[in-house]
């Protein structure tokens, strides 16, 4: 049986014990692992391979022992709660030992989990998983997750799905975000919410979020989106050793994001679709500054962004330093109009 996106998710969250296999498959082998992971803990839960009910074949040595797979199926283990065979980067040679255990299978059999690449619609593999009544299979597609499986992915660490103004900055950070991060994301903000019994808000989210670029870069292009001149001089100090060729692409950047939240309706919904998106008390804060300087003002002060970036990639560039202090405090100046 094939099942849709929508379908797979909730299986993967809930699987079936009665079903005799499932078919992971998809190119992004991130994405598949991530998904395997997920479906193996809920089938025989994350200590099953410690209490030996999680055995693991690897697809190449099927086709040397066909017999392997099956014996894992039926063996009995030591310890009592459900049992799980994983056979990880199968492909055609995996199909004939894969079948005749799918045929074999039994009520009380550990359940069969084969991970595999991407399978064309004309696989062996992938036919006898779909046209089979006991078994299901599951395309892992490169798409971001959607909105059920960022609460199905927060409801397995242990945290309560938010409202839906937070739900909704974790979706926009699993579309920004690369699997694994946004699954080394979600396990912070579990060990963050650990002991704390409060709904997760958008500073919750925005504590454990990755950082958009340097803390001291960040910092000062915020002082001058701030208007603060004073404080900007003293955070130019901090800088170090940080290129002014590096300085002038994270301003561009920075400001194209202020440009798009000022041109929305609602800056602080933009902020939050950015990319990467931005939370907390920081889109509180640019969603002011975007407001403050307005479309035109923006547009200015990209036009000097530019004109910075052409001066140190010039034939005879410009002082470096100086040519990203004067940017700065232009566009702090800018802001104070």
């Amino acid at each position: 049986m094939k099942l849709s996106s929508r379908d797979a998710a909730r299986f993967i969250a809930r699987p079936d014990p009665a079903v005799a296999g499932i078919l992971l498959h998809g190119a992004d082998a991130m994405r598949v692992a991530i998904k395997r992971k997920a479906l193996v803990d809920a089938l025989v839960g994350a200590s099953a391979a410690e209490e030996m009910r999680l055995a693991r074949l690897a697809g190449a040595e099927l086709r040397r022992d066909p017999a392997a797979l099956l014996d894992a199926v039926k063996a009995v283990g030591f310890f009592p709660g459900p049992r799980a065979v994983l056979v990880e980067e199968a492909g055609e040679p995996a199909l004939a030992a894969v079948k005749a255990a799918l045929e074999d299978w039994a009520a009380g059999d550990a359940t069969i989990v084969v991970a595999a690449g991407g399978l064309g619609a004309g696989s062996g593999l992938r036919k006898t998983f779909e046209a089979a009544r006991n078994a299901v299979a599951i395309a892992v597609y490169a798409d971001p997750p959607d909105r059920g499986e960022v609460e199905a992915a927060l409801a397995a660490a242990g945290l309560a799905v938010p409202d839906r103004e937070v739900a909704g900055e974790v979706e926009a950070l699993a579309r920004a975000l690369d699997p694994g991060d946004f699954a080394q994301f979600i396990e912070k903000l579990a060990l963050y919410k650990r002991g704390d019994a409060a709904p997760l808000s958008s500073d919750d989210v925005a504590a454990v979020a990755p950082p958009a670029g340097e803390a001291e870069v960040d910092e000062v292009l915020m002082l001058a989106a701030d208007g603060d001149a004073r404080g900007l001089a003293r955070a130019l100090r901090d800088l170090g050793g940080t290129s002014a060729t590096s300085v002038t692409i994270a301003a561009g950047r920075y400001f194209r994001t202020l440009h798009a939240a000022a041109c929305a309706g609602d800056p602080e919904a933009a902020l939050a679709r950015a990319r990467p998106p931005v939370f907390g008390p920081r889109k509180s804060r640019m969603a002011a500054q975007a407001r403050a300087f307005g479309r035109e003002r923006l547009e200015a002060a990209l036009g000097l962004v530019m004109e910075a970036e052409l001066g140190l990639r010039s034939s005879k560039p410009l002082p470096a330093a100086a040519t990203v202090e004067r940017l700065l405090v232009r566009i702090a100046m800018l802001r104070r109009g």
